[in-house]
């Protein structure tokens, strides 16, 4: 009897018992049906050989580890000098760059980075691109590092973000582009990126005394729902030129100082404190507590906002996002709502121009401007 090519019932190489070659394949020889039977039930610790001798090499290494310990603790400048030594190795093959755990050298000139800690959302911004990194440079954002590969070294506007890097005491280092794409997340870097120190928020206590109450009488802007870091960098910077004593912002469902803040405030975020409030609501309130008379910007407050009667007092003016305004829980909270009056009722005014003009008439009321 002739066997047919591919196996006896006549079908294609390979398919059912027979490999492609035609020849029979080889077979389990039963494991398989026997790996699919259960184990039956765990037996109970005490019948488990394995289980006590896992407990008697725990045992064992718990007291080595003590003993270690009081080893260590007897020679604390023999570790202290190892660590060094270590360091300094590690420094070595960074390039000659003695680096922290965090991956950042304390020197300005290029150096060899190794595998820096990926970030939090919490935690320091990276800001990538040849462009982006010399504009936030140049507007003073203060950074922790500057990283940069080989080729982008070449670039003219590359080159002037390692020189403003320099100057400002920022740690220059070398990284490759699959690291540059970890720390930035995927974006386009173009071989550049700058990791912006987290921001110092302040607390919304801090922004007030009552010795300050009743010396300087103090003008804090309050910022309700405004989530472009753009708008609260140019409030901050409205903040600073008319004289106000710092921003609060809430913690939730709102805009935080980013480096794109830093950029719309032209740097008068390292002179205007913002302070973060976990309840802006309740923060209102401990505001009107101390003695500060709340305003609220909106547009559909019954008095104009230069003829606030108290603006020359103690004062905190809440200012809305342009679309919502103020919400319902942050209207109640204020003493007052003042409005912007406008030719055309049509036109809405974002909240760093809303805040300009009131913080303006404020400022002109207390005298320290002429119309």
């Amino acid at each position: 009897m002739t066997r047919k090519k591919g196996g006896s019932d006549g079908r294609a190489p390979g398919g059912g018992g027979y490999a492609k070659s035609g020849k029979p394949r080889p077979g389990s020889g039963g494991n398989r049906k026997r790996g699919l039977e259960g184990k039956g039930p765990t037996p109970p610790a005490n019948m488990r050989h394995w289980h006590a001798e896992r407990q008697a090499t725990a045992g064992r290494g718990a007291s080595g580890r003590d003993t270690a310990a009081g080893r260590g603790a007897t020679s604390s400048d023999t570790g202290s000098r190892g660590a060094a030594g270590r360091d300094a190795k590690a420094g070595k093959r960074r390039g000659g760059v003695a680096t922290t755990r965090s991956g950042y050298s304390g020197v300005n000139p290029v150096g060899r980075v190794g595998s820096a800690p990926r970030g939090t959302p919490d935690g320091p911004e990276m800001i990538a691109g040849r462009n982006p990194v010399a504009e936030s440079l140049r507007a003073g954002v203060p950074a922790m590092a500057l990283y940069v590969t080989d080729r982008a070294q070449a670039d003219e506007r590359v080159a002037e973000a390692v020189r403003l890097a320099g100057d400002a005491g920022i740690a220059v280092l070398e990284a490759g582009m699959s690291e540059l794409d970890r720390l930035t997340g995927g974006a386009v870097h173009q071989g550049v990126a700058l990791r912006v120190r987290p921001y110092d928020y302040a607390h919304p206590e801090d922004l007030y005394s009552s010795e300050r109450i009743a010396a300087t009488a103090p003008l804090i802007v309050a910022l309700d729902g405004v989530t472009d870091p753009r708008n609260l960098g140019a409030v901050v910077r409205s903040a600073a030129a008319f004289g106000a004593d710092g921003v609060v912002v809430p913690s939730r469902r709102s805009a935080g100082v980013t480096a794109g803040a830093w950029k719309a405030s032209a740097g008068a975020l390292s002179r205007v404190p913002v302070a973060r409030a976990v309840n802006l609501t309740r923060a209102l309130k401990a505001f009107a507590e101390r003695g500060l008379f709340v305003a609220g910007l909106d547009a559909s407050g019954d008095t104009d906002i230069h003829e606030l009667p108290v603006a020359d007092g103690p004062l905190v003016l809440v200012v809305g996002s342009e679309g919502r305004g103020l919400s319902r829980i942050v209207a109640e909270a204020c003493d007052v709502l003042v409005r912007i009056p406008m030719v055309s009722g049509t036109e809405s005014l974002n909240a760093g121009m809303a805040a300009s003009i009131a913080l303006y008439e404020v400022a002109t009321v207390r005298g320290g401007l002429r119309r």
